[in-house]
């Protein structure tokens, strides 16, 4: 066996599946090149066949992504591996990630088909992928859960068809590291053509051991690609999360004894990114990349790092791209520095009339804070790219009044189609009244299921970043907005989140 460890993300299409974490083209090429700096080995950049936005996603980032490859995923039929190849075209190096399900329940109650039917089809899938791209990964969905006699079979006879990776997910957590170590290692040992496939583990976070349960499939099972997200974004409970899959391995290299590409001075970036562009907010005490992993509150603690790091600190924050010094920029920075700067966070703009814009805003940004950090960039930036997406709503200003003993009112002027509208509501508090006004106008009917605030950085100058998760007609979308006014973050925030509703893009969902 190889001992080097290939890392698979798939941020773009499983992490994506999250309730409102859908991402635009730009979004999601954004994320691509950061990826790509981590150096990530293969982007999973969406599922080509089940909407032409996912498809076109999938092409942009084919065709401006070099260093990585670049793979879509698609059902076990023709229609779906020759969209996906389509999309791939422009790829420096492309792979198609073929599925279907192989347990007795997924087979009987939402395949109807027997276990002879998806072994079929499983064989020509690959087969037909095969002769589109040279680099074919196939998985059986639900494959933990599914009878290892069966598995044995389909998995040898796509190996024989010529799939290089084989990926047996763990699509519901259900799994636990031993067994599941296990699973993978009676795999390979039964498969007489095992050798003859690079072998991928793929694992979600419902019991919270999607971690533990890949390591185990590297360590026990052979396994040598990991598949996991930024974050451990994903449906439900989320999935693999790249960054502590990385660290494990780098951290305890005396132990799992792999090799990794990854440069991993690039992981906050793409922690912040991510979190940025999706709304899914990173809990302080998240491993790695959490705002508390490096801080140290206890007095024994502090001393003891005070007087030699590793007595509490078994990693090295600027590993993975914490610096001590996180004021980068200010009201007096010029244009050169703020473009600079956007390189080492990962964000590159295509254009000068792009930087020009971002620029502007940030000296408007920087008359309004003294202290401009990584995360206020980050978020002006994706503002920005919201605004230069000419969508269907738009803010434009925001009064307000709140006196205690009196009912908070909002009067709100923002674009629809490009024409400026107004209105003005009352409410239990000026974020309500500010919300209400708009509904007021949009009549979207949208139930509001979630609205979170979060400090970009740590005084009462900072920005506030909130997320609005709304639903309607059973769509779930998340908005974003940033502004030092938090009143006018949410109401960013609102309008963001409906701009997503009136996109009608249909998607199809899908579990690898």
């Amino acid at each position: 066996m190889s001992d080097q460890l290939i890392i698979f993300d798939t941020t773009l299409r499983d992490g994506e599946q999250s309730p409102g974490a859908s991402m635009t083209r730009d979004e999601k090429l954004r994320i691509a090149r950061q990826l790509e700096r981590l150096k990530v080995d293969v982007i999973e950049a969406g599922f080509a066949a089940s909407s032409n936005g996912d498809f076109e996603a999938v092409q942009l980032v084919a065709n401006n992504i070099k260093d990585s490859t670049v793979c879509s995923l698609a059902r076990a039929n023709d229609r779906d591996i020759a969209r996906a190849a389509e999309a791939l075209k422009g790829a420096r190096r492309a792979r198609i990630h073929t599925f279907i399900a192989t347990s007795a329940l997924h087979m009987e109650k939402k395949l109807r088909m027997t276990p002879d039917e998806v072994y079929a089809q499983a064989q020509s899938a690959v087969r037909f992928a095969r002769n589109l791209v040279s680099d074919v990964e196939f998985s059986p969905e639900d494959g933990y859960r599914s009878d290892p006699d069966f598995l044995c079979r389909v998995i040898e006879a796509v190996i024989k068809e010529g799939a290089g990776t084989i990926n047996v997910p763990d699509t519901v957590g259900y799994a636990v590291p031993e067994l599941y170590g296990e699973f993978i290692r009676s795999l390979r040992e039964r498969i007489p053509n095992s050798d003859k496939a690079i072998w991928s583990v793929h694992c979600h976070n419902d019991l919270g051991m999607a971690v533990a349960n890949s390591l185990a499939g590297v360590k026990i099972g052979g396994a040598r690609q990991v598949e996991c997200t930024i974050n451990g974004l994903g449906e439900r409970a989320g999935n693999c999360s790249l960054e502590e899959i990385v660290m494990a391995v780098k951290t305890r290299r005396d132990y799992f004894g792999l090799d990794m590409g990854i440069d991993t001075r690039h992981i906050l970036a793409a922690s912040r990114m991510v979190s940025q562009t999706t709304g899914f907010v990173v809990q302080p005490n998240k491993a790695v990349v959490g705002a508390n992993a490096f801080a140290h509150a206890s007095g024994i603690h502090q001393d003891g790092v005070l007087k030699a790091r590793d007595t509490y600190e078994i990693m090295r924050a600027e590993d993975v791209g914490w610096s001590a010094n996180k004021i980068v920029l200010g009201k007096l920075s010029g244009r050169n520095a703020f473009k600079q700067r956007l390189l080492e966070l990962g964000v590159q703009l295509d254009s000068e009339t792009e930087i020009n814009a971002a620029f502007s805003r940030f000296k408007e940004l920087a008359d309004r804070k003294s202290e401009i950090f990584d995360e206020d960039i980050l978020a002006l930036v994706s503002d920005e790219s919201v605004s230069q997406a000419q969508e269907h709503f738009a803010f434009v200003s925001l009064k307000q009044h709140s006196e205690t003993g009196e009912r908070p009112q909002a009067a709100i002027v923002f674009t629809v189609a490009g024409r400026e509208v107004s209105a003005q509501a009352e409410g239990n508090g000026p974020v309500d009244a500010s919300l209400k006004a708009i509904e007021s106008h949009a009549k979207s009917g949208a139930e509001m299921v979630l609205y979170s605030v979060n400090a970009i950085s740590g005084s009462t100058e900072s920005q506030g970043e909130v997320t609005v998760r709304l639903q309607n007609s059973g769509r779930v979308v998340n908005g974003t907005g940033a502004d030092p006014d938090i009143v006018v973050a949410s109401a960013k925030a609102y309008l963001s989140a409906l701009n997503k509703l009136q996109s009608k893009a249909d998607r199809v969902a899908a579990q690898g």
